[in-house]
């Protein structure tokens, strides 16, 4: 069945329940950034599989709402569907209420739908009041087309959950509950709903296979003064796991009954969480009131233990190994002929499944060549797939699950000679790199406020990329956490001493190539004086950043040093844990670069 008929379906659908439109995000009932196949509607009704972006459709018309991170995939999946894509902050970009309200415009007393076990309530709130004031439009959230239209949906997965090491963890249950409820009643709360799978997964210290490459299992969890309760299909737990949650004083029921749950919920307030929790549970809670407040969760799992900390530098480390044995590799593969953004990407992952705890992949890798460098977020597919040539650059973005860290790394690599402007940009973007890794900062500082570093140099020659420029790093968990990021919009969210965060500012030139530059880091103390205390980052990541196409004329002399300090870390690192071959290849790849 093409896109055509699955909205052919929608239609007929839409028509009996007598709706005007149909709204589907992104997401699953727990508000995900990557979800279960089960709930993959909007990819199903579209055909556009990027991992954010709205699909819309009424009786006559469709159109796609994604970011810049999707512009040039999300055209090349919608050709030939009927649906329109809609270009995220490009001027004149009609809001969903607003085109609605165009294609509306004729209809008598219009009706819009949208699953409420999807969307978000602040979203679905947000779209309500959207749409009423655009012509008086109402919303039904009651109903799930997918139920009928999606006779071969995947079922929900049932896989088997384990329990994650207290070696690893660094903290166990109780102590995390108890300053989970502390943080509760700092917020005049008795108790909340959790439904964001990598929370609940911290918080139990448990793992799951439920959600590809993120370490986590689909379940709810309600904590209230006196008790807590798990959500979930039973199947997914052994004796052993049921035993160590018992131990825990964790309740077990069945994932179906969390409705119930809130409707029986003991004490006089809950906190709900508007951005996690889905509007249909935030609906339901039955109780004297309810706190609307951000989850204390993601601020306490963000800031690193000891445990978690030496576990980041152990993968880390394997990671680096594994990283450096691929880059050895790849040039002199490339020129021997018949290797593809596939075959690269295959190598890499065979290389880090041999390290110790490897676990999985943490993303799809984006391994782009040349001008498909360019799309933010490309992921080659057999239809996509290019030979790579022993000319212009490569930009790999990868990274893994060990169970003792999560990785991230991008490394844009010159297979060969590269352009006078390639190197330009190129140096563009690692002065950025190195600017933001260098930054020491009040503690308390959000992200926002040090994203300039990242950026300045391309903006004095009017270049810019749209997306963020680090995000925080689970602990075997999503390698995409928050709260806190590096970002041109306000983002809040004060960096402390313990956050991982990613340093990845790029440049992607359309139809030409693309350069990213990432590692992961974390924060750490710099120094306290009459202004208080400072913070500064150090490097988690340990890889060779490609000199040769460097233009080291644009590098400051401090840039210089801190490459060549990075460099000679690395070195330093990884040659113990190489062959002979791979420990020269790692001195030449390191080796000072000078003015």
């Amino acid at each position: 069945m093409n896109v055509t008929d699955r909205l052919a379906r929608l239609r007929e659908l839409m028509r009996r329940e007598k709706l005007s439109a149909f709204v589907f995000p992104s997401t699953d009932p727990h508000n995900g950034e990557y979800v279960p196949d089960h709930w993959k509607g909007r990819e199903w009704v579209s055909g556009f599989n990027g991992s954010a972006g709205t699909v819309v459709g009424t009786g006559n018309a469709a159109a796609l709402w994604a970011d810049s991170r999707y512009f040039i995939a999300a055209a090349q999946q919608l050709e030939g569907t009927g649906i329109e894509l809609m270009k995220l902050k490009i001027p004149g970009t009609p809001t969903i209420a607003e085109w609605l309200g165009q294609q509306l415009i004729d209809c008598q007393r219009p009706e819009v739908g949208i699953d409420g076990m999807v969307n978000s309530q602040a979203s679905a709130e947000a779209l309500i009041a959207d749409l009423r004031s655009h012509g008086g439009i109402t919303v039904r959230t009651n109903l799930d087309p997918l139920k009928t239209i999606w006779t071969d949906r995947p079922p929900i997965p049932q896989d088997l959950v384990s329990v994650h090491p207290l070696e690893y963890a660094g903290e166990d249950v109780k102590s995390k509950v108890s300053r989970i409820r502390k943080a509760l009643r700092d917020l005049h709360a008795d108790g909340m709903l959790m439904s964001a799978l990598d929370d609940i997964a911290w918080t139990l210290n448990m793992r799951g296979t439920d959600v590809h490459c993120n370490p986590v299992f689909v379940s709810y969890l309600l904590i209230s003064s006196n008790s807590v309760t798990l959500y979930i299909n039973k199947v997914k737990l052994s004796h052993v796991v049921m035993a160590y949650l018992q131990d825990n004083g964790v309740s077990i029921d069945d994932y179906e009954n969390v409705d119930k749950g809130l409707k029986s919920y003991p004490d006089y307030n809950i906190l709900i969480d508007p951005d996690e929790t889905c509007y249909t549970l935030a609906r339901i809670a039955a109780c004297q009131e309810v706190v609307r407040s951000e989850s204390p969760v993601p601020a306490l799992k963000a800031v690193k233990n000891e445990a978690e900390i030496r576990g980041y530098r152990s993968a880390m480390l394997k990671d680096g190994i594994a990283m450096v044995k691929f880059l050895k590799w790849l040039k002199p593969a490339v020129q021997a002929g018949g290797q593809t953004e596939l075959s690269v990407d295959r190598k890499l992952t065979s290389l880090r499944r041999q390290q110790p705890l490897f676990r999985d992949i943490s993303f799809d890798t984006i391994a782009g060549y040349g001008t498909h460098a360019a799309i933010v977020h490309y992921e080659a597919t057999p239809e996509t797939d290019i030979p790579l040539e022993p000319h212009g650059m490569i930009l790999i973005d990868s990274g893994a699950q060990y169970q003792d860290g999560t990785t991230d790394i991008t490394r844009t690599i010159a297979l060969g000679p590269v352009s006078d402007y390639e190197k330009h940009v190129y140096t563009l973007v690692l002065k950025g790199h190195i600017q933001l890794a260098m930054c020491k900062f009040p503690k308390g500082a959000a992200g926002t406020q040090m994203d300039i570093l990242a950026r300045s140099a391309m903006w004095r020659e009017g270049l810019n990329y749209l997306h963020g420029t680090g995000h925080g790093v689970g602990s075997y968990l999503n390698v995409h956490e928050g709260p806190h990021q590096f970002r041109m919009e306000w983002m809040p969210a004060p960096f402390v001493e313990g956050m991982t965060v990613t340093d990845e500012p790029g440049i992607y030139l359309p139809d030409r190539f693309g350069v990213r530059i990432e590692n992961t880091m974390i924060v750490e103390k710099y120094k306290t004086t009459e202004f208080g205390e400072f913070l500064q980052f150090d490097a988690l990541t340990l890889c060779p950043i490609d000199t040769a196409p460097i233009d080291v004329s644009m590098l400051s002399d401090e840039e210089v040093e801190w490459l060549n300090s990075y460099h000679r870390r690395v070195y330093d690192a990884i040659a113990p844990h190489v062959s002979m071959d791979e420990r020269e290849w790692l001195r030449e790849a390191t080796k000072e670069i000078c003015r």
